[in-house]
């Protein structure tokens, strides 16, 4: 079975952060890891070699694939903000109608710059994320 490329690593995420030559996208990641660490409680951790995460735990399909994963997670990409925060969490549609400017993927909301949505949703977006996670993870773990 092949094996998560993904993983944790060493790499200091402030210093990967500041290695970010757009200043607009340096301040947005600075600002969601600092929403992401007060909501979490958790350290951010490096995860490959752009993803940011936050707690982790060990998950098992029925197929038999099994890895580790976050609980919170975002990448402040050249391209958008991803934040891996779609969970299928009770009222994400409804919280989503309301966030302002993005796109989505399976787990992914994709954001240009944090201008561009209302703060007070996002946040609102990734404490249910967050709480949806850990009580998944502990009703199957």
């Amino acid at each position: 079975m092949a094996e998560n490329k993904t993983k944790p690593t060493k790499v200091n995420v402030h210093d990967y952060i500041n290695a970010i030559p757009h200043e607009r996208k340096r301040t947005d990641g600075f600002y969601i890891l600092e929403m992401m660490t007060r909501i979490s409680g958790e350290k951010a951790v490096m995860w490959g070699p752009s993803g940011i995460g936050f707690g982790h735990y060990r998950y098992k399909y029925e197929s038999g694939r099994e890895g580790d994963s976050t609980y919170l997670g975002f990448s402040p990409r050249k391209a958008h903000l991803v934040l891996y925060v779609l969970n299928n969490f009770k009222g994400q549609d409804d919280l989503l109608k309301k966030l302002g400017k993005y796109k989505t993927g399976k787990i992914c909301l994709y954001i240009n710059k944090l201008a561009d949505v209302d703060l007070e949703v996002l946040e609102k977006i990734v404490v249910a994320s967050y709480k949806h996670a850990v009580k998944y993870e502990n009703a199957c773990g």
